[in-house]
């Protein structure tokens, strides 16, 4: 008698060995409402990674999908294939919604986990005009950038730092974003006062793990509670733009995700959380993945128990919806009222931006109204909502609101040896700029590019296959 399968199979893939990190096929298989990849690697034996523990959700991704923003021109050839040609190659199917330039390789920590290595034993800085040729390379790739971010090591300990923010601020780059443990902002008196001239337009991604001693240990190899408390007064001083970010590390922080969420409510300079599940890559002391890997669906369902944005809230972001999941809302001090649940999918996917307006969506309007009661008037519109709101049509939002109305829940799950993906890669849309005018996708510059990469081995073994 045939036997059925012990699993629904839901297609075919290109992923990754976890052990030589070669390009090996994987099918994508379905057990007790659970996605897998099932890989096979000819040296290293068959591989079962969970990609999602959610069936439902990761099934609706796929009807999120929308065309791809090309960038203006591509930096490479396509000559070995993905994910061998970064970049970006003509084949890459999306733009650099959000552009990372390196400033620095020193850093004034030494976390256990750091995709880039940094530590206080590293000293090196990138010269001012190595840092602008960077700039006009992304503004040669995007005319004028949705989103730049300047980061590191630890981008606020470089000495000609506020000279790079003007650089930055003196092209055409419609939001800037600086990723920062906060160190110097919670410490150094007057700091915080010289970031808030590069307002509007700007933002600090505060490296925020957690609010608890433990967690952080864990994570940052110390105690920074306090140093978080004062950066985030300092920044609410001056209610500069604020995003906070967690790196989240199964059975260390995942519990402290709805907290934080609430946490995030009670300063008004904050205008969300992104939380990032570890990518396997660079400095990751003692990561087990059986025990501390976290998959975006996990994520997701701990952020719906904060009682701000509930399950149907998060939605599959549309550009890059396999890595990226986002709930919007417009805020009244500590009170979320959600809107991506609101609209249609079509119209956040298929409809040209002024083909729908907000009295077309009466719940929407009610609930926007009863929440901010027409205040809008004080509000500081300097910010423009529709700028840095970049996947909502811009006529669904109603004109008056800023970006000081909003809040937002971000999970980003970044590609790595478990769960990449050739198809989701393509479509990756966080970028590393280079100095030599390549951008390459995040995914796979920490994981094949990057010096001392894990697979730089296999990546010179390709190219050398290939010659």
């Amino acid at each position: 008698m045939r036997k059925s399968a012990p699993y629904l199979f839901l297609g075919q893939t290109t992923s990754l060995c976890e052990t030589c990190l070669a390009l090996v096929p994987a099918k994508v298989t379905a057990e007790d409402g659970c996605v897998f990849y099932l890989k096979r690697c000819p040296e290293h034996g068959v591989q079962k990674t969970l990609i999602s523990d959610d069936i439902a959700y990761w099934k609706s991704q796929r009807d999120w999908l929308k065309p791809g923003d090309r960038p203006l021109a591509p930096q490479t050839r396509t000559d070995h294939g993905c994910p061998y040609d970064c970049g970006l190659c003509p084949d890459h199917e999306q733009h650099s919604c959000l552009a990372i330039i390196e400033i620095n390789d020193a850093c004034n920590l030494s976390c256990p986990v750091c995709f880039a290595e940094s530590s206080i034993k590293r000293d090196t800085q990138r010269s001012l005009t190595e840092i602008e040729a960077m700039l006009d390379a992304v503004v040669a790739s995007e005319g004028e950038p949705d989103l730049v971010q300047i980061s590191g090591g630890e981008p606020t300990i470089h000495p000609r730092f506020f000279e790079i923010l003007t650089a930055a601020k003196a092209r055409p780059i419609r939001h800037l974003m600086i990723n920062t443990n906060g160190v110097r902002i919670a410490r150094e008196p007057g700091f915080v006062e010289r970031l808030a001239e590069f307002m509007p337009g700007f933002e600090v991604y505060l490296q925020f793990d957690s609010l608890r001693r433990e967690a952080l240990m864990d994570l940052r190899g110390a105690d920074l509670t306090r140093v978080r408390i004062e950066a985030l007064e300092a920044l609410e001083r001056l209610n500069i733009s604020t995003t906070l970010v967690v790196t989240l590390k199964k059975g260390v922080n995942e519990g402290d995700i709805a907290d934080i969420v609430r946490f995030a409510l009670k300063w008004r300079c904050v205008r969300g959380v992104t939380f990032q599940p570890i990518q396997d890559a660079g400095r990751n002391d003692g990561y087990d993945a059986l025990k501390n890997r976290m998959v975006l669906s996990e994520v997701r369902r701990e952020i719906a128990g904060a009682g701000v944005f509930a399950l149907e809230d998060m939605i599959p972001l549309p550009c890059n919806p396999d890595q990226i999941c986002i709930g919007y809302g417009l805020r009244n001090g500590e009170t979320v009222a959600p809107i991506t649940a609101l609209l249609p999918r079509d119209i956040l996917v298929d409809a040209a931006p002024n083909s729908v307006t907000f009295e077309g969506y009466p719940e929407l309007r009610e609930r926007v109204f009863n929440l901010l009661s027409l205040s809008t008037a004080q509000a500081d519109t300097s910010d423009k909502l529709a700028e840095v709101l970049c996947c909502l049509p811009d006529a669904v939002v109603p004109e008056g609101l800023a970006y000081e109305n909003t809040f937002r829940v971000v999970v980003m799950q970044f590609l790595d040896r478990f769960n990449f993906d050739i198809a989701t890669v393509k479509r990756s849309c966080v970028h590393f700029v280079q100095p030599d005018g390549q951008i390459i996708p995040f995914d796979t510059f920490n994981t094949f590019y990057r010096p001392g990469a894990a697979g730089a081995r296999s990546l010179a073994r390709a190219k050398g296959a290939a010659r």
